[in-house]
């Protein structure tokens, strides 16, 4: 009777890949894995073979035969004799190599100690076996998978460091100025960071704001060319046009609310009442 290999892929029963956009590498174990079965890399993944903990080899695209390091065993095999268990206990560690997307968030302050809120998009892949054997080397799975969010908790201290060592320096007003350098200075950090992991680097987006909504949209009136005082009264009139108050335009170019044909404000110190 001939003997099915077993093929270890990453697809499941209905043909879909469990490592979507949002998983860098998953680990396939299964004690039924035998010498002779069928090892599959599909064309986005590498794959890495492990028997008893000890790395036995890289794989890239393609279907490979997995071999016992010394002496092979048929599956009919270790199926008789080991009771369906190998002895060898291997597992397969499928690593994404597409570019996915990682976002960070966090709180950083001004020179003034004011709070500035970042967001940081950046995109990672894993362009070749060596990186793929640092990266299950060095990064421990979170049950079957490492996922994005663990590149997320991994990088977010040196990408809070990173923005700080500028936007702590600089005043709220003119952060915005300095994004091209809090940015390259990022890049070059985080990238250092995760080349440690076989991970590269590709592109960073940063966006950084006040964390008080007042203060956004104080500093965008401030952008307009108005004075301080002047952005603190036109925002103020927003506030009051909002609330539909008819004294909006008076607050915004400094000028008092005048009722009918009354005209000026009348001082009352010194005047009796009733007279």
């Amino acid at each position: 009777m001939p003997v099915t290999r077993q093929v270890i892929t990453s697809l499941n029963a209905q043909g879909n890949d469990v490592m979507g956009p949002k998983v860098l590498a998953y680990r396939y174990h299964d004690e039924s894995i035998v010498s002779g079965s069928l090892l599959t890399v599909e064309s986005n993944h590498f794959a890495v073979l492990k028997a008893r903990g000890a790395v036995l080899s890289v794989y890239d695209t393609g279907q490979y035969p997995v071999t016992t390091p010394d002496k092979p065993l048929l599956g009919s095999f270790v199926q008789g004799f080991f009771g369906g268990q190998s002895p060898w206990q291997y597992e397969v560690l499928y690593v994404n190599r597409a570019k996915l997307l990682v976002r960070s968030t966090g709180v950083a302050t001004s020179a003034e100690m004011a709070e500035m809120v970042y967001q940081v998009d950046f995109y990672i892949h894993v362009d070749s076996k060596e990186g793929a054997l640092a990266l299950t080397t060095h990064m421990p799975f979170n049950g079957q998978f490492i996922a994005v969010d663990d590149i997320t908790s991994y990088a977010g201290p040196v990408v809070e460091q990173s923005i700080n060592q500028i936007v702590q320096v600089t005043p709220m007003e003119t952060v915005n100025e300095r994004i091209h350098d809090v940015t390259e200075l990022l890049k070059a950090h985080l990238g250092d960071f995760l080349k440690i992991y076989g991970i590269m680097l590709n592109d960073v987006k940063l966006l950084i704001l006040p964390k008080d909504e007042r203060m956004r949209e104080l500093i965008s009136l401030r952008a307009f060319g108005l004075t301080p005082i002047e952005a603190v009264r036109y925002y103020t009139a927003l506030r009051m046009a909002e609330k539909g108050l008819a004294s909006a335009p008076n607050m915004a170019i400094g000028e008092p609310f005048n009722i009918g044909n009354a005209f000026g404000t009348y001082p009352v110190q010194g005047v009796e009442a009733g007279k």
